[in-house]
């Protein structure tokens, strides 16, 4: 047999196989095609009408969906996050505002902040402060612009003022004797000392000073009680002193900081000025004041590329400086001392009031910084000292600083909060008559009519 019949046979033995298995294809088809005509016609006959209930067959049984493979852990935190929008919204803003604030905390306190020396290495800037020698905050600012390596000059009026700055013992830290009253010759003389040439130590070439800036800090401590107990002449010296002296002071230095292009660094409370209690009308009023003004002194020297940085204070713990704090205590002893100094009319009508907005301050500490007895203590003074620096280096500071506790919740809640809830916060409670209401202070003093009450104020 030659090769192509061996050929031809196993041809011949294919066919079969080819034919069975087209065949079986052919046939499964068909019953694929007739089982789904078969269901199709019961579920139509199923869901017909012109059929009776008994006579319909019954729908065909639903084939159960495979069980689906367990979920992964990103699978599942997927899906929680979908089935809860919100409460994630919530966790990522959160998440967000922490891991930023954590970014600026880190970038604020771990830069290192040193003033710019001359080529022999000796200081060269310059920085004024404009404050009483006795206020912590002047204080505690001096030694920390001195440590970075400023000359800093303490504008001083007495003899006692010098005498308290030279107590320092630092070479950098001097005293600048203005009178407010005629402050040109002591301006003068403080110019003649930045234009002349400098010389570090014999030998070394000379070197001209920088005026950085002029930080202007007013008395911080200010007088409480009702607008009718304070007197003119209260209100007299504390414009006097607080506002024109502050003014003044400022006008004399603009000449010499137009000069060298230096900033200007106005620090005020922020606590009591955004809220506006009662009886604290002198701060608030001051304070309202100086910030027109810096304001105004703002827009005016923005003309000329000369920053001014308003500063709103909240609470410090100046503990470590000594002194009193930023803003002013009301402890149960002086409270009681000025309620007695008040008229028994008076004492009816604000003394319930005053006492407990008193107590609610130091319990709470609303209207104190940090660091009294049952209070938390207010920020610590470094973000004062990096946010000061911050104004006078670097390239564009911003027009308003809040440092310190509270400094943005106060300004938020006075100018969003009803006033209503703001003195419910305080303990301010509605005085219905003069002398049917009872006086109450911190022991829980009792009186009934104006004659009881003054008599029970006299006791304590």
């Amino acid at each position: 047999m030659t090769s192509d019949d061996q050929h031809f046979l196993d041809l011949l033995s294919t066919i079969p196989t080819d034919v069975k298995r087209t065949s079986l294809q052919l046939a499964d088809s068909i019953d694929r095609h007739f089982e789904s005509v078969a269901v199709m016609i019961r579920e139509v006959l199923s869901s017909s009408d012109w059929l009776p209930e008994s006579a319909r067959p019954l729908p065909p049984p639903r084939v159960p969906a495979p069980p689906s493979p367990p979920l992964g852990y990103y699978e599942r935190v997927q899906d929680w996050a979908l089935r809860n929008k919100s409460l994630t919204a919530i966790a990522l803003i959160s998440l967000g505002a922490t891991g930023y604030l954590i970014y600026r905390r880190r970038k604020t306190y771990g830069r290192k902040r040193r003033a710019r020396r001359a080529s022999n290495g000796a200081r060269r800037e310059v920085v004024v402060i404009s404050g009483s020698p006795n206020d912590p905050i002047t204080r505690t600012l001096s030694l920390d612009l001195e440590r970075r390596g400023f000359i800093v000059y303490v504008v001083v009026g007495t003899v006692e003022e010098e005498q308290i700055v030279h107590n320092e013992s630092r070479v950098d830290i001097r005293p600048l004797n203005v009178d407010v009253t005629d402050p040109t010759s002591a301006i003068e003389h403080f110019s003649r000392i930045l234009l002349s040439p400098q010389h570090a130590f014999p030998g070394a070439p000379p070197h001209n000073l920088n005026l950085a800036g002029v930080i202007v800090i007013p008395d911080i401590t200010y007088p409480s009680g009702p607008i009718e107990t304070t007197s003119p002449a209260v209100w007299s010296d504390l414009l006097n002193v607080r506002i024109l002296s502050t003014i003044a002071t400022t006008q004399a230095f603009l000449r010499t900081i137009c000069e060298f292009k230096a900033r200007v660094l106005m620090l005020t409370p922020a606590a009591i000025p955004a809220l506006s209690p009662p009886f604290h009308a002198p701060e608030s009023t001051i304070v309202a004041a100086l910030s027109a003004f810096t304001s105004c002194l703002a827009s005016e020297l923005a003309t000329m590329g000369i920053p001014v940085a308003h500063f709103k204070l909240g609470a410090f713990d100046c503990g470590a400086v000594g002194g009193r704090h930023h803003l002013q205590q009301s402890p149960s002893n002086a409270t009681r001392a000025d309620v007695l100094a008040w008229s028994a009319t008076a004492r009816a009508a604000y003394a319930r009031n005053f006492v407990a907005q008193a107590q609610r301050a130091g319990s709470r500490s609303c209207l104190l910084s940090g660091g009294g007895e049952g209070a938390p203590r207010g920020s610590p003074l470094r973000e004062l000292h990096n946010a000061v620096f911050d104004a006078l280096t670097v390239k564009k500071p911003q027009r308003v600083w809040r440092v310190g506790s509270g400094s943005l919740v106060y300004d938020i809640v006075g100018r969003w909060a009803p006033a209503g809830i703001v003195g419910w916060m305080l303990g301010i409670r509605r005085v219905n008559g003069v002398g049917d209401d009872a006086m109450l202070g911190e022991d829980g003093w009792n009186g009934s009519g104006v004659t009881a009450q003054s008599a029970e104020w006299e006791k304590v």
